[in-house]
């Protein structure tokens, strides 16, 4: 039997023919249409009507794509995050779904202890002096002098948590589901409450997923309770942040700074205030950086869809 596979995920789109032969091997026809960051409803609906298998990104899977599916069997997500895949309509379609738990935790939390040291020690402003050809000595602070807030304790909350113990920082987390108390032990983490943990802070990193109890968690309330010396760092979904409210907190001075690797509308619309502030820094949804991984991910996402195929014939 052949399969015909649509593969819009961007980061696996460059490199199939690497994995030609295991395709071939495995009776898998492939097709990658044009995608700029993910696929949106109209673009999928367009594909997606004889269609066996799809190895996607954050495309927009809703129920009038999956509807419109007819053969389709699995969607392997290229990565972990399946916020995009309306899940209900695929159990009552009989359509698989898979993905790669962990997949990106170390190049992730890399990015937020990064961005940490980046305010911290004012690099990037003494880097931006020296280049106008002033020299000025900026004050910078250790980050053992700061406390920070991890909200998400998951496999990426607890890695970054791991490296901030390395720099001797209190932390502080808050998750929705109870964590386990030997990582407790281990880490020194103080559970608290989200609001406790808001005005506590010096530095908070979102690392929670998507869901209808994290959309627009950070809004203009929970800013409220933040430190004006604070800072917001989100490597994880755009919608976490309503950025109506952040940019509103940013230009009221109620915060310091944010890092945003992710973001509502991605890619960030030209005329969004953020990319003119000088205390915000930005980048294209590319935490996840890492050959290493992202060899890791590519294998899995193939053997994902092949094995699901597979039962599919059973």
């Amino acid at each position: 039997m052949k399969w015909k596979v649509l593969i819009s995920a961007p980061y696996m789109q460059p490199v199939i023919e690497r994995f030609r032969k295991i395709f071939t091997e495995n009776s898998i026809e492939t097709i990658a249409p044009p995608v700029n960051e993910r696929m949106e409803e109209a673009d999928l609906l367009e594909w997606i009507r004889d269609i066996d298998g799809v190895i996607c990104g954050d495309d927009r899977f809703t129920p009038k794509v999956l509807e419109a599916a007819a053969k389709l069997k699995v969607i392997s997500k290229w990565g972990t995050g399946i916020d995009s895949i309306d899940s209900e309509a695929c159990k009552q379609l009989g359509i698989a779904i898979r993905n790669t738990p962990n997949a990106f935790s170390e190049p992730v939390a890399d990015s937020v202890l990064g961005y940490m040291l980046c305010f911290s020690r004012n690099l990037v402003k003494q880097d931006q002096l020296m280049k106008k050809g002033v020299w000025q000595k900026i004050p910078g602070k250790t980050l053992r002098e700061f406390t920070l807030g991890v909200i998400g304790v998951g496999d990426v909350g607890k890695t970054v948590v791991r490296r901030a113990m390395a720099f001797g920082m209190r932390i502080v987390g808050n998750d929705i589901v109870e964590i386990s108390s030997d990582f407790i032990e281990e880490s020194g983490i103080e559970m608290v409450s989200k609001e406790d943990l808001l005005r506590q802070a010096d530095f908070i990193s979102l690392n929670c997923n998507l869901n209808p109890t994290s959309f627009h968690l950070m809004n203009d309330a929970m800013f409220s309770m933040m430190k004006p010396n604070a800072y917001l760092i989100n490597t994880a979904r755009g919608p976490v942040v309503n950025e109506a409210s952040l940019i509103k907190a940013l230009k009221e001075k109620r915060i310091a700074g944010a890092a945003l690797d992710v973001f509502e509308v991605e890619p960030i619309p030209k005329d969004s205030p953020l990319l003119q502030m000088d205390n915000v820094l930005l980048a294209a949804h590319n935490a996840n950086s890492s050959p290493e991984a992202w060899e890791r991910v590519h294998l899995n996402t193939i053997n994902n869809l092949i094995d699901a195929m597979v039962r599919s014939k059973r």
